[in-house]
């Protein structure tokens, strides 16, 4: 059995594992009502505008773009439709982009067998979570280099997000967008803000963690003095400890995907680790629920885009790309969406939108300021035992294996 054989069989055993576990989508829920108003902070509590889906699946190309053609993968509702055409306007290719990525491990799954054959999946490129992107680039190496010469907006990328552990230099990856995982309270149901990990076990209401392992662990980490971007499966005991601790004490009731939104607005849940964007969209009519990144520290995600190394048009994928890292395409585009944008100069651009598009320069979740940006973390990778070990012990604790 050739090393590649073994690995697909190994990782075959692992979706079999997590087949039972919460299939996980951060933009369930959220909609696109439009800019986000009166979205303020208060002491570490922090309120962000992201964008939405639903679980259906869709596609749609730029228009004609003569004999050039290329087709992207992505997230659902992740994109502004008016960036499609403007695309191909601007650089004569043909888009075909395709909404058909709705959790991780699903389209990994849904891949797997034809590039574990070196056949194509009928796209040139996707985007995918921090986590995958390391399986995809270090593991199972499904990718295959940016090409640079047709990338020379890569400048632009915020440095904060230039090294990240699972691939350094950016040859591979270049982030599409990043979100913050914190936690969210029910400021009626707390009596008090939420600064700190301990004060969130305090909390005498219904609370839930995160059932994605990284967000929760990675919190817990921070909280323990431990760095979650050097993640070892040693060095993440003392935050299993506490987790577990928490669980057995009753601090903590359960785990929640985005269930949290609808039970934080109704008074139900009182406290949760959650993501920014989910609770943006509630905080419009509820401001009551708001979002903090723990004085510890917060973890910060990005969905990265990669060229599928069975791709034969690495060059246009990464034109793609290039148009994106543009503020001004960049600017439009987060204008609609609403997450963080890896692009520098993205503010300076939503000024000169104006209307809702400026206003959304005063919230430091769309464009971070330096300080939050100094105070979250890049989960670091982890390899196939260690993950396989990290898994297990957050089911054992959290009753999801």
């Amino acid at each position: 059995m050739t090393d590649r054989q073994e690995h697909i069989r190994k990782e075959a055993l692992r979706l079999a594992r997590l087949a039972g576990a919460p299939r996980l989508n951060r933009r369930q829920f959220l909609g696109r009502a439009g800019a986000l108003l009166g979205v303020a902070a208060v002491g570490p509590t922090l309120l962000a505008a992201c964008g939405g889906d639903d679980d259906s699946s869709g596609g749609g190309d730029g228009g004609g773009g003569g004999g050039k053609s290329v087709a992207i993968s992505n997230w659902v509702d992740y994109m502004a439709p008016e960036s499609k055409q403007a695309f191909t306007k601007a650089t004569g290719i043909s888009l075909d982009y395709k909404e058909d990525i709705n959790d991780n491990n699903e389209y990994f799954a849904k891949v797997r067998p034809n590039l574990s054959k070196d056949q194509s999946i009928g796209s040139d490129a996707f985007v995918l979570t921090d986590w995958m992107a390391n399986r995809m680039i270090n593991e199972v190496k499904w990718v295959q280099p940016l090409d640079e010469a047709k990338f020379p907006n890569k400048v632009n990328l915020r440095p904060s997000l230039q090294s990240p552990a699972f691939d350094p230099t950016r040859k591979y990856s270049a982030p599409w967008q990043s979100g913050i995982t914190g936690i969210a309270y029910n400021l009626i149901e707390t009596g008090q803000e939420i600064k700190t990990i301990d004060d969130f076990l305090a909390v005498e209401g219904s609370t839930t963690v995160l059932s994605e392992m990284r967000d929760t662990v990675g919190l817990f980490m921070l909280a323990t003095g431990a760095d979650p971007t050097k993640a070892t499966y040693a060095s993440a005991q003392p935050a299993f400890e506490k987790l577990a601790k928490a669980f057995d004490d009753g601090s903590i009731d359960g785990t929640n995907g985005n269930e949290y939104v609808n039970d934080l607005a109704s008074g139900n849940l009182a406290a949760a680790m959650a993501w920014s964007g989910d609770v943006a969209q509630i905080a419009r009519d509820n401001p009551d629920v708001r979002f903090a990144v723990p004085e510890a520290g917060g973890m910060l995600w990005s969905d990265n885009f990669m060229i599928v190394y069975t791709s034969d048009k690495p060059d246009l994928a990464s034109e793609f790309i290039d148009f994106f890292y543009d503020p001004a395409n960049a600017a439009v585009l987060t204008n609609y969406i609403q997450y963080i944008a890896p692009v520098d100069g993205v503010d300076a651009e939503l000024v000169k939108m104006g209307g809702d598009a400026a206003k959304l320069v005063d919230d430091p979740l769309v464009v971070p300021t330096p300080e939050l940006l100094e105070n979250v973390s890049i989960f670091g990778p982890l390899d196939e035992n260690e993950e396989e070990q990290f898994d297990e012990r957050f089911a054992e604790i959290t009753g999801s294996g």
